[in-house]
C-alpha cells in the first residue's frame, strides 16, 4: 500500500509526489499518457509565457537557453526531476475508478489494481476540447491542437477562436504560406491576448494578410468549405483544414468516477476545501488546473505547483492523529 498514489504526471502532480516523499510518504504516480502529456501535446517549439523560475518543481534549477522556456527544454526538465527524485511512475496506465475508503482506497486502472491510504487528483483539461457540436466536426480536415504550421503551407486554414492558442496559431500559419481565416465568436480579438501578440495579430487583420470575421459562428463544416453565421447572414468560405482552437474542460465523467462532487456555480468547479484541497470524499484530495473547473485560466503551473504543500501537510496531519488514534484504541484494549 502507497500512503499517497497521485493521478496525473504533470508539473503539479510530480510536485505532490516530492512533496509526499520528502514528508516521509509513499508515493506513486499514475499517468494514462506520457510524463507531462499536456506539455507534450504543445505546439513544437512553443515558448512558455512563464520564466523559469515561476514553474520550478522541488526546489530544482531550470535552466534554460533563453529568457524564457521552450516546450522542449520544460519537457527535459521535468523528465530529469522526476529521474533525479527518483519518482516511481506508471504510464499509459488509464485509471478507471476508485474503491474504498479514507486510508484504505483501491484504485482500479486498465492493468490492475492499487492500494493507497489518500489519493491526489492532478489532472488537467488538454485532451477535453469544448466542442463546435457543428455537423461536419467529425472530418478529418479538424483539429482541436495546433502542433506546427507545415502541413498547412499553401492550404486555406480557418482557425475558430481568439485566445492565445488561436492568435498564435494564425500568425504562425500565415508566416509559413497559409491563407489564414480566424473565425471570432467575439466583436474583436480577445484582450486575454498576450500583449505581444494582440498588436501582432490586429496589425496582419488591418493590413489584409489574415482576414477575420468577428461576430461570426460556425454551423457547418463541408469538405471543401465550412459554414458561418455572420451578422450579414450565412457565408459559406472555401477551406481545407479548420482548426478549432476553443479551449479545454475537465473530464466531468472522470472526476464522477473518483466520488468527487461538482459544484452548480457558473465554473462547475469541483467540490474541495481551498485549505487543505481535499474534496467531499474524505481522503481524496485535487490539485493544479483541474481545481478551477471551467475557469481554466484560475490555476497554472505557477500557482498550483504549491497546492502540493497544503495536501502533504493536511495528510501527514491527519495521519499522525490516525496513528495516535490507534495507540490509544490498542492500550484500551490491552
Amino acid at each position: 500500500m502507497h500512503d499517497v498514489i497521485v493521478i496525473g504526471a504533470g508539473p503539479v502532480g510530480l510536485a505532490a509526489a516530492i512533496e509526499a516523499r520528502r514528508a516521509g510518504l509513499t508515493a506513486l504516480v499514475i499517468d494514462k499518457g506520457a510524463l507531462a502529456q499536456s506539455i507534450v501535446g504543445y505546439p513544437a517549439r512553443m515558448e512558455f509565457f512563464s520564466t523559469p523560475d515561476l514553474i520550478e518543481i522541488g526546489g530544482h534549477p531550470f535552466p534554460v537557453q533563453g529568457y524564457k522556456p521552450t516546450r522542449e527544454e520544460g519537457l527535459e526538465y521535468y523528465r530529469g526531476v522526476a529521474a533525479r527524485e527518483g519518482l516511481e511512475l506508471r504510464l499509459y496506465e488509464r485509471v478507471i475508478g476508485l474503491r474504498g475508503a479514507h486510508g484504505a482506497f483501491t484504485l482500479v486502472t486498465e492493468k490492475g489494481e492499487h492500494a493507497a491510504r489518500h489519493v491526489v487528483v492532478a489532472v488537467g483539461f488538454y485532451d477535453h476540447p469544448n466542442l463546435l457540436n457543428v455537423p461536419g466536426e467529425d472530418l478529418p480536415k479538424v483539429t482541436h491542437y495546433y502542433r506546427e504550421p507545415y502541413p498547412y503551407v499553401g492550404q486555406k486554414v480557418a482557425i475558430v477562436g481568439a485566445k492565445n492558442s488561436a492568435a498564435k496559431a494564425a500568425l504562425d500559419c500565415h508566416r509559413h504560406g497559409a491563407e489564414v481565416t480566424l473565425l471570432v465568436r467575439g466583436a474583436a480579438v480577445s484582450d486575454k491576448v498576450k500583449y505581444w501578440i494582440k498588436p501582432d495579430l490586429e496589425n496582419r487583420i488591418k493590413e489584409g494578410s489574415i482576414t477575420a470575421c468577428f461576430n461570426t459562428t460556425v454551423t457547418e463544416i463541408r469538405q471543401a468549405s465550412v459554414v458561418v453565421q455572420t451578422p450579414d447572414g450565412e457565408r459559406e468560405i472555401a477551406n481545407d483544414w479548420l482548426l478549432a482552437l476553443t479551449g479545454y474542460r475537465p473530464d466531468y465523467a472522470f472526476l464522477g468516477a473518483m466520488g468527487i462532487a461538482v459544484g452548480d456555480d457558473e465554473w462547475q468547479t469541483p467540490v474541495y476545501d481551498e485549505g487543505t484541497f481535499e474534496t467531499n470524499r474524505q481522503g481524496v484530495y485535487i490539485a493544479g488546473t483541474v481545481c478551477g473547473g471551467l475557469h481554466t485560466s484560475r490555476w497554472f503551473i505557477e500557482n498550483g505547483r504549491f497546492h502540493a504543500r497544503q495536501i502533504v501537510a493536511h495528510i501527514t496531519g491527519t495521519q499522525a492523529e490516525r496513528i495516535a488514534f490507534d495507540r490509544v484504541a490498542w492500550k484500551t484494549q490491552e
